[in-house]
């Protein structure tokens, strides 16, 4: 066993009161204040995430785009330069290694980003398919570090640093930078990728800095972030957030042990490219009786939990039967009512069908939701 690894803004979490978890071997933030609070925040102002711990490759050469039309399950090779695409990392079996979120930052030029606790793996899958290829791969994780910024008052946020000279040479003005785009400007005097993405459900920003300069671009967002009522948040509030909107976690409702369909991401395969490692796993006859991801929503106070069975029938007269396992589950600051994420039998996975969680001993009534639980206003 190896110590957890922390992020360069270490110090400065510490210095703020953070309470710190280990999270995919990195000593991480799970709260500062309040998980409501920061969870609220995130909903009505602004949240700050740490979250550099995040994996970056750098793919590069003339064969890039190909290679990552074969490496990942989604076409890349199309992808506008200074666009996002979320994309999965599947093993031969169909099988989902990873997801992602990939950058075009020139013609031959991506950024993948990674989950923390996938580095490995997801390294190795790509150093692998390089072979032969006309293409580099470099991981480039310990280079950058990772801010977010999400929230309704997200974008008068960074603008108000840029308004004060701290960023400039914005390519792109942020008002017009729809979502799962990025681009380019300079933090003083140091490179900066600002991309409109996020974990959350809300509006916000993910920034890309030299891991070097992350300490001064966290203290330039919380100081210009004060007047909105921009405030450090951590995984518990992050987990909630992306909980309410249907935003899947890595261990939870993806594994090596679940196909894209199973989890609601078959549009993400592309499946008419001529190949693409997983191609043979997922073209398999799938089970009819597979698992598929569900949202489940309850009355009450108390919510399921991951690993919580779920039922089908009636618990009073002992013909309720287990169709699926909950695998991510929380009471919602947001809605104020239990919802869940779960895989359970395709025969009781229609939206309105009435299912049971087991609550430690106690039977919780149910209802089958579609995804996500919530939506912000456009």
């Amino acid at each position: 066993m190896t110590d957890p690894r922390t992020t360069v803004l270490h110090e400065r979490h510490t210095a703020l009161g953070a309470s710190f978890t280990d999270f995919g071997g990195w000593l991480m933030p799970v709260r500062y204040t309040s998980d409501l609070a920061e969870h609220h925040a995130v909903r009505t102002a602004a949240g700050l995430f740490d979250i550099s711990h995040m994996a970056e490759f750098l793919v590069e050469g003339a064969g890039a785009g190909a290679f990552l039309d074969y490496a990942l399950a989604g076409r890349l090779s199309t992808l506008p330069v200074w666009k996002a695409k979320y994309s999965l990392v599947l093993d031969t079996d169909g099988g989902i290694i990873d997801d992602v979120i990939v950058y075009r930052l020139a013609d031959e030029r991506f950024f993948v980003v990674a989950n923390a606790g996938n580095r490995a793996p997801v390294a190795a899958a790509l150093a692998e398919r390089a072979l032969g290829r006309d293409v580099m791969v470099t991981d480039a994780t310990d280079d950058y570090a990772l801010i977010a910024v999400q929230g309704p008052r997200a974008r008068a946020i960074v603008e108000a640093i840029a308004a004060a000279g701290d960023i400039a040479d914005i390519g792109r003005p942020l008002a017009d930078l729809p979502y799962y785009a990025a681009t380019d400007a300079v933090f003083r005097g140091a490179p900066l990728l600002i991309a409109r993405t996020g974990y959350t459900g809300e509006d916000g920003f993910e920034l890309y800095i030299a891991s070097a300069r992350a300490g001064e671009l966290w203290d330039a967002m919380l100081a210009a972030g004060e007047p909105h009522g921009l405030v450090p948040a951590g995984l518990a509030a992050r987990d909630t957030l992306r909980l309410e909107a249907g935003m899947p976690l890595y261990g939870h409702e993806l594994s090596l042990d679940i196909v894209p369909a199973q989890a609601g991401l078959g549009r993400v395969v592309a499946a008419d490219k001529d190949d693409f490692v997983g191609r043979a796993g997922l073209s398999a006859v799938v089970a009819s009786d597979a698992p598929v991801l569900v949202g489940l929503v309850s009355e009450g106070r108390r919510a399921g939990r991951a690993g919580y069975a779920v039922l089908h029938g009636d618990p009073s007269t002992g013909s309720a039967t287990e169709v699926g396992e909950i695998t991510s589950g929380a009471l919602s600051p947001t809605l104020g009512q239990p919802i869940a994420m779960a895989f359970v039998s395709p025969r009781v996975s229609e939206p309105g069908t009435e299912l049971t969680i087991d609550v430690r001993g106690t039977r919780i009534p149910a209802t089958v939701t579609t995804l996500p639980f919530y939506r912000r206003a456009q």
